[in-house]
């Protein structure tokens, strides 16, 4: 293809004549140096590229080289365990070629083409295949097969199929179509970013993505395949509670994308993650996780890559059947690079600067969430879920701005992070008054089913507790707790144990970091049993402060400690002492 001219610099923006042949979001390479960058805007012969690396020393006049092809990522087998920048680059390899910092223009191959990986064929010579079918399995790690699938657009009987171990650039498939074209498969695709993978239909999500956060899994639950927003102001706690569902929600595969947040953040999780083990494998949490990291140190224009490089990659091993749930941390650095970007094309700012089609970019991200049947034959049915949390850092906290305001517009979850909670040293710092989740009453029946039949009718009775507590706090403020009828003590107690002992959640104790949905039930039945033995001692003369003294109440309290293989006989003997202080309580009043 033709080659360009640079005409103008302007920070990661370079604008080139003599571009007609290229189309957008074309990927090109700048300069000498070979920098990668993406058209972003198209008028006659004069393109604009974002350039994802340092632009400095570029100048007017020098080449732009088309490759006529849209940014894309590899995608197959050695993914898992990874950490990539945010254009699929390998971190890792690129550390030990060249060392710590990574040079201009540097060119490195997303995936291993040396690795030999053992190719299983799942079908057999004449069978018909189609886009989307499964023609056989790797292991790519100890608890995660990759499933080679046939690329989009190829469709006919197999002519020839191949075992044992290849790279992934080998041939392993081929293909005949009805026109007697053969096509060659190999393990590894390609897939442009900004292009959702297609599917055979969308579907309804129904199942619930335990976390093992009680106040999520509670009160605000999300589905497998379901979309949420954090917003949240500055130590507010966003990063660990994605770094919580990203070590323990129960999905199959974890997508971390750390999109412009700061670099001591990223390097927790890539120091903690390879030493964390899998509730349910008792493997590396890395072997079901791929790494992002595009650091706010990192060239500005890349977030926006990153964020599409990583739901790229969800949606391959979506597509597979797994329940894959993507991080990304965090949304506002992409909008602030939008707006960058936007800036210096000289576009007409919308609200507080941002590109008048931030809301659509946004909803173009969340809508490729969701759970579908994927791609394949009619024979060979099978679903995958995808769910994307991203948190969202508006400047003071205020959720009033442009960013919150077009994620809350498609999301169907919200956990509201409150600065005041997080003061507190109340952690999840979620608010409750002010979160929802619109998949609640969906997911009702999941939870009767699989949790409890009681579990639905406490969790509405403790969310009515604390949205009374809320009242009543305001009167206490104003007349002082002694002027407050006991029927209220109670409801300030019962509220007073939900929020300190059921909502706040110790993510760096090894005990309250997770609890499953069966210890969440039991812990919720027994601040109930509370509840009623209090109501009932009150109602014979006993003082609240008096009967809150009592052992077992301060048991409750440290219920959520006791280990998960402990739980039936511990809290059994909370329950047999409920009874008997009650009375010797009410005996001393005699």
């Amino acid at each position: 293809m033709k080659e360009g001219k640079i005409v103008k610099v302007s920070g990661p923006l370079v604008v080139a004549e003599g571009m007609e042949e290229s189309n957008m979001f074309d990927v090109v390479k700048v300069s000498h140096n070979n920098l990668i960058g993406e058209i972003i805007k198209m008028e006659n012969d004069r393109a604009s590229i974002q350039v994802y690396e340092e632009t400095s020393g570029i100048g007017v006049g020098e080449s732009i080289h088309p490759t006529g092809m849209p940014l894309s990522v590899e995608l197959g087998p050695g993914m898992l365990t990874s950490i990539y920048d945010g254009i699929q680059r390998p971190l890792d390899r690129i550390y030990e070629s060249i060392g710590k910092n990574i040079e201009r223009g540097i060119e490195v191959n997303s995936l291993n083409r040396e690795k030999k990986w053992a190719f299983k064929p799942k079908k057999n010579i004449g069978d018909k295949v189609r886009s989307g079918d499964i023609i056989g399995t790797v292991q790519e790690t100890r608890i995660i097969e990759c499933r080679i699938m046939v690329p989009y657009g190829i469709e006919g009987k197999i002519k020839d199929i191949k075992s044992g171990e290849f790279t992934i650039t080998d041939i392993i498939c081929i293909v005949v179509d009805e026109n007697e074209k053969e096509h060659e498969i190999t393990m590894m695709q390609k897939w442009p970013v900004r292009k959702p993978r297609p599917i055979k239909q969308k579907l309804s999500p129904n199942d619930m993505l335990i976390t093992g956060q009680r106040i999520i899994d509670t009160f605000f639950p999300i589905t497998k395949g379901g979309t949420c927003a954090i917003p949240g102001a500055f130590g507010s706690g966003k990063t660990v509670i994605q770094h919580q569902l990203a070590k323990w929600a129960d999905a199959d595969i974890i997508v971390y994308v750390g999109c412009g947040e700061r670099g001591n953040e990223m390097t927790e999780v890539l120091t903690e993650f390879p030493g964390l083990i899998d509730p349910r494998t008792k493997e590396s949490l890395m072997n079901r996780t791929v790494l992002i990291a595009n650091t706010s140190d990192m060239p500005v224009a890349a977030r926006e890559a990153s964020i599409y490089t990583g739901i790229t990659i969800a949606e391959f091993y979506r597509d597979m059947g797994y329940n894959v749930a993507l991080m990304a941390d965090s949304t506002s650095r992409w909008a602030e690079a939008l707006r960058e970007m936007s800036g210096r094309l000289e576009e007409m700012p919308g609200e507080e600067g941002y590109p008048a089609y931030l809301s659509s970019r946004i909803a173009e991200f969340y809508e490729r969430a969701g759970r579908v049947a994927c791609l394949s034959s009619d024979e060979e049915t099978r679903e995958g879920t995808l769910s994307v949390v991203g948190a969202v850092s508006p400047p003071g906290g205020d959720i009033a701005e442009p960013v919150s305001q077009g994620s809350l517009r498609i999301v169907k979850v919200f956990w509201g992070l409150d600065a005041n909670l997080a003061y507190k040293r109340h952690f999840p710092s979620v608010n409750w008054l002010t979160s929802y989740s619109l998949y609640k009453e969906k997911l009702d029946k999941w939870a009767k089913e699989n949790i409890s039949e009681e579990f639905v009718i406490l969790r509405n009775e403790a969310m009515k507790i604390l949205q009374e507590e809320a009242k009543l706090q305001e009167i206490v403020q104003l007349v002082g707790i002694d002027a407050v009828s006991s029927k209220d003590r109670v409801t300030l107690e019962v509220a007073r144990l939900i929020r300190e002992d059921y909502l706040a959640q110790d993510a760096f104790d090894e005990v309250d970091c997770y609890t499953s949905s069966r210890k969440q039930a039991k812990m919720m039945k027994l601040i109930f049993e509370f509840k009623d033995a209090l109501s009932n001692a009150v109602e014979n003369g006993v003082k609240v402060d008096d009967y809150i003294k009592l052992d077992y109440v301060s048991k409750i309290g440290k219920a959520k400690l006791v280990e998960e293989s402990k739980v039936d006989e511990e809290f059994k003997k909370i329950e047999d002492s409920i009874k008997p202080e009650t009375e010797k309580l009410m005996k001393g009043l005699e």
